[in-house]
């Protein structure tokens, strides 16, 4: 079944535009993001594709159109609305951005402690539980900089879903990851999404890894959606920007050479001047 003709999105862009000044970043973006899915967006870099996450957090406000959440639009709400509507959502900010002078349990705690008024031992219990879904409750006295670069995005995940959200926010969720670590994060995004029964949007350039995860895809380039559909959908492509990407091709509408005069103009200028 398409993003399109599953009922209730829990977030929906309609005909977003954004622009910073005069300068449009995105034109026209129509998203659907089902409950319960987990769906990708993708693009090469300065497409849009972090604005939109924006946007649906409520950082930045579209210059027309409409973003709702769980029904609430989101431009609409007042600050006292929006910091309620936050709560209900979770980020996996790009690297992790732990809070380097708090311990690995002081993490995943801050947003209990921040946002609600259980008592001490209700939190321990809580944090001990969302360290133990990602794998480390081991680790829960070790500072930030202990960690390997893996450890330390699971442990951001931990934090990230320490209210059980309603949505999820992944930025760049693979970067800097080996091999191992990257496999161990798609997999923890899949079945946390589908065991708290929320919705999660992953802005990524890892298409191969998104593949195996996600449920749908929306294409961005030039802040203007280019292309979407399932993973069969987006695999089988034959839209030239969609199979580039896919593929990693070096030639395409994404071009490997910066525009310029012709490599033979080039040198015959130079010999002229030699």
């Amino acid at each position: 079944m398409s993003v399109e003709s599953q009922p209730e999105p829990l977030v929906e862009l309609t005909n977003v535009n954004f622009a910073y000044d005069r300068r449009p970043i995105l034109t026209g973006i129509n998203m659907k993001i089902p409950r319960g899915k987990v769906v990708a967006i993708m693009g090469i870099s300065g497409g849009g594709k972090t604005t939109t996450l924006r946007l649906i957090g409520g950082q930045l406000k579209a210059s027309s159109g409409q973003v709702t959440v769980g029904g609430q639009d989101v431009a609409g709400l007042d600050s006292g609305g929006l910091y309620r509507l936050r709560r209900r959502m979770g980020m996996l900010f790009q690297f992790g951005a732990l809070f380097t002078d708090m311990s690995v349990y002081e993490n995943v705690a801050f947003q209990m402690r921040e946002h609600t008024d259980l008592p001490d031992d209700m939190i321990h219990d809580l944090v001990m539980m969302k360290l133990e879904a990602v794998g480390l409750r081991g680790v829960a006295h070790l500072m930030p900089s202990e960690l390997s670069g893996g450890m330390a995005r699971r442990v951001a995940l931990a934090r990230a879903i320490a209210l059980d959200p309603m949505l999820m926010m992944y930025d760049e969720p693979f970067a800097g990851l080996d091999p191992i670590s990257l496999s161990i994060i798609g997999d923890l995004i899949r079945s946390l999404n589908d065991a708290l029964g929320a919705s999660s949007i992953i802005v990524t350039h890892d298409v191969q890894e998104s593949m195996k995860i996600v449920d749908y895809i929306y294409f961005v380039s030039e802040g203007k959606i280019v292309a979407e559909g399932t993973v069969d959908d987006i695999r089988n492509s034959d839209a030239p920007y969609v199979h580039q990407f896919v593929w990693g091709e070096a030639d395409g509408p994404v071009a490997f050479h910066y525009p310029s005069r012709t490599y033979g103009e080039e040198i015959h200028t130079v010999a002229g001047h030699a």
